[in-house]
């Protein structure tokens, strides 16, 4: 005879739906707004990969006057390494009471707390990104008493870095300088994993961060924004724990209970790191004193 409250397939099966709800958003949100940054690269890597990120690369051209049949002489290029940073799997786990789950039913215990944790997690991917953006700075010494004014001095900026290259502009601003911006012009904000951003009338993407210091932009070229992630579905982690991915292998997610503590357990493990490829190709500008 089974046993009582025995955990069946149509139980688990449930759970399994949800963990491919939760994990399809994720990866959703996530793709939507990597497409509004304009990021084309994405590179799956393995725990534990060495990110480089680069400062301009000096080229020593050799003479291009040949005569002919004559060897013709090397030139050099040579990549100067600004930064590494090792890409890790992190690990995130939350514990729901069975007495949690008896007084406010599963889906406030479980389903809205997973909810939370994941945002969590978007926001600690989003912070990594604005570290490195942050820690790379092509130019200091860039000023404008508003902020239109500083976003279309990042825009000649990077036209200048990126000279061989028709780039557009993505910038990240603090949301109180941009209350500023709203307050005198009428502008739409849209919002992507987190972030509110709009379009600026040099074509610039304009992101609101907190975590950009008020007073400061930062901008880059989206293409030079690279996405390096671990794929939790396609590691041998993936299969030895079971775990459930979205389609684009963002993250990896289980339910599971712990019988000896009444518990519901959710696990979530996942591996990405946004980041500048060029350290040099990020300008920074000071915008004058504003009020909000």
């Amino acid at each position: 005879m089974a046993e009582n409250n025995l955990q069946t397939t149509t139980v688990l099966a449930n759970w399994k739906a949800k963990e491919i709800d939760f994990t399809y958003r994720f990866g959703e949100n996530f793709k939507k707004f990597i497409e509004a940054l304009g990021i084309t690269r994405q590179l799956p890597v393995v725990e534990g990969f060495t990110i480089k990120m680069y400062d301009k690369p000096t080229v020593t051209l050799a003479d291009g006057t040949v005569a002919e049949g004559e060897l013709i002489p090397l030139s050099k290029v040579e990549p100067k390494v600004a930064k590494t940073k090792d890409i890790s799997l992190k690990k995130y786990r939350k514990s729901t009471t069975g007495e949690a789950i008896q007084k406010y039913g599963y889906d406030k215990a479980v389903d809205v707390t997973d909810e939370a944790m994941l945002k969590e997690v978007q926001k600690g991917i989003r912070k990594t990104l604005f570290d490195l953006i942050q820690s790379g700075e092509a130019k200091t010494n860039l000023k404008s008493g508003t902020l239109q004014g500083a976003l279309a001095t990042a825009w000649g900026a990077l036209q200048t870095v990126f000279e061989d290259d028709a780039v557009k502009t993505v910038a990240f601003v603090n949301p109180q300088d941009i209350a500023t911006q709203i307050a005198n012009k009428n502008v739409t904000l849209e919002n992507r994993f987190g972030l509110n951003y709009y379009t600026d009338v040099t074509g610039t993407l304009v992101f609101s961060s907190a975590q950009v210091t008020k007073g400061t932009i930062y901008a880059t070229a989206p293409e030079n924004l690279v996405v390096a992630y671990i794929n939790p579905s396609q590691s041998d982690l993936g299969k030895a724990f079971e775990l459930t991915s979205d389609t684009f292998g963002y993250i990896g997610m289980k339910h599971f209970v712990d019988n000896t503590t009444l518990t519901h357990q959710t696990l979530m493990v996942s591996g990405i790191l946004m980041f500048p490829e060029r350290l040099d190709g990020v300008v920074k500008v000071e915008i004058g004193q504003l009020s909000v």
